[in-house]
């Protein structure tokens, strides 16, 4: 399998080579089916049997991502009994083996249950139905991605946590939270629980990241002040990759599937073993919940237990008596919208489903930019950020070319904007799921401004805006900041406590309404989690 994989990266390498060359088409999906066998050969743990959860707790957690982590830690240090129910598979961590797929070549192991793929650059994957890290859903006029493995989102990004601008985030919040409560207390707090760091002088000048620096000369020939900005990222890891004693991955341009070799300090290793290790939460991996709802003073939650390959092993109804929903912005709002439909969570508020936004997200790519000394290389962090207040408020974020052969002559940014847009999610019975109703060309104010920025960029640094054939210049025709569905002072009190269900909570993204500010939201949901579950565990309820 790897020699064939080998050839097939070598002559899509050489098709990539000449994006933007008159005459040269669009390449042929760029990995095949390799069969459930070779990854029970390459990574056995993933095969192993799901620890069973107990028929009853004292919280059930839904989703294992960043609001979810953090509250089953601060529950189970305060003496509960934690169940974490997560969707996706529980992956190991090696030095040297190839855990998760490459974003070159991805394979069953990079998509949940989804057999092809073409990712903003436009290089279509073809590749087996199994439980992979990244979820992606196409609704109508959106596609939206997610995490689905124990860790949630933190497996899938590419590790940018920062906090949003006071004038953005007020914009955001209003007077739903308090900036500088955030900013003492529960945002440093994750910050040194996460380690997060900005990329060190030594990795930014490595031969890798000479993207980044071509990235931030462009940048100040355009005007702006590129700074550096924290990553959740283990530079030690990122030294051994570059000096060759462990495997390559995230320096080659690997991220949004997985880091092998723990380069990435995503959540499994930090909040969720350190909830394990109070002796008071049980992970239970590849446990899908397909409904919610109460009975009396208790919750029940139904979960469908599944085998990689998406085979239901078995299905439970399980109870507690506290419900925390942290399965993401869709996830969470899917499971409410459902329950108000059913009944089974009868007094819901009117506005659960409301609020929902993409964070302004797109790629932009810019071509023909890398000039001699370039590796081919593209290491995966980010190592600055630069904002625009023209307009439309936005940020670019220095970003790698995700999905591509080696030796292409592109540069990326990741965009966020201060999109107003905001659509809804209902549930739709007959297909039972939930849907992301977005409004045709919603996104188009956001595509402006960030072109706007795109252009001026591209023009001070000789560039030129997108790669055709394979890639536009802006693509926001998905997300992966999905946010909103179940906003905080809406469809919950000012803490995440869901209106008319004493004991149910919402933890993650749901909460954020639609936006955070042009930051990438993981800083924003632990930190909102840290605050709201510190509250509930005070205050009783």
């Amino acid at each position: 399998m790897r020699r064939r994989r080998f050839l097939q990266a070598s002559a899509l390498g050489a098709t990539v080579a000449a994006v933007g060359v008159p005459g040269v088409g669009v390449p042929v999906a760029s990995a095949l089916p390799v069969g459930v066998d070779e990854y029970r050969r390459m990574v056995p743990e993933l095969f192993a049997e799901p620890p069973a959860a107990p028929s009853h707790s004292d919280a059930i957690v839904i989703g294992s991502g960043f609001g979810a982590s953090v509250a089953a830690l601060r529950l189970a240090e305060s003496g509960t009994q934690v169940t974490v129910l997560e969707r996706g598979l529980r992956w190991p961590r090696d030095p040297h083996r190839e855990i998760f797929t490459t974003d070159l070549l991805a394979d069953g192991r990079g998509y949940y249950h989804r057999t092809s793929f073409t990712g903003p650059t436009g290089i279509p994957v073809v590749c087996d139905d199994f439980a992979g890290v990244l979820d992606v859903t196409d609704y109508p006029n959106m596609s939206v991605w997610r995490g689905a493995a124990v860790g949630g989102g933190s497996i899938v990004f590419t590790g940018v946590m920062i906090a949003p601008e006071q004038r953005f985030f007020e914009r955001v919040f209003g007077d739903r939270l308090n900036y500088e409560e955030m900013t003492s207390t529960w945002y440093p707090k994750v910050r040194s629980m996460l380690r997060l760091d900005a990329m060190p002088d030594d990795v930014y000048h490595a031969a890798e990241f000479t993207h980044s620096r071509r990235w931030d000369d462009d940048a100040r020939a355009a005007g702006y002040t590129p700074h550096r900005i924290d990553g959740i990222w283990d530079w030690d890891v990122v030294r051994a990759e570059l000096a060759g004693s462990v495997r390559r991955s995230a320096v080659a341009g690997e991220s949004n599937l997985g880091n092998s070799n723990g380069a990435k300090f995503d959540l499994t290793q930090n909040y969720i073993p350190a909830a394990e290790a109070t002796g008071r939460a049980v992970v239970c991996h590849a446990h899908r919940v397909t409904a919610i709802g109460q009975d009396g003073d208790r919750y029940w939650v139904e979960v469908d237990v599944v085998d990689p390959v998406g085979t239901v092993l078995r299905t439970q109804t399980l109870t507690c008596d506290r419900l925390v929903l942290g399965a993401g912005s869709v996830g969470t709002t899917e499971l409410l919208v459902k329950a108000r439909h059913t009944g089974s969570l009868a007094n819901l508020d009117e506005r659960v489903g409301r609020g929902w936004g993409t964070n302004g997200d797109a790629v932009l790519v810019r071509s023909f930019a890398l000039t001699e000394g370039f590796t081919g290389d593209q290491g995966a962090p980010s190592a600055s950020r630069i904002v625009d207040e023209s307009g439309l408020p936005l940020s670019l974020e220095n970003w790698f070319v995700a999905g591509t052969a080696k030796d292409v002559a592109m540069l990326a940014s990741l965009g966020m904007t201060m999109d107003p847009t905001r659509g809804d999610i209902t549930y739709d019975p007959v297909a039972d799921r939930g849907v992301v109703n977005w409004p045709a060309g919603g996104q188009q104010a956001s595509v402006d401004a960030l072109r706007a920025v795109q252009n001026r960029m591209a023009r001070a640094g000789g560039t030129v805006p997108g790669a055709e054939p394979l890639a536009p210049d802006v693509n926001a025709s998905f997300t992966a900041h999905p946010l909103g569905g179940a906003v905080l002072g809406d469809a919950t009190d000012g803490y995440g406590r869901v209106h008319g269900h004493r004991g149910l909570y919402v933890v993650d993204g749901a909460l954020i309404p639609g936006s955070t500010g042009t930051v990438n939201p993981s800083l924003t949901i632990a930190a909102l989690a840290e605050r709201n579950i510190a509250r509930i565990i005070s205050s009783g309820n």
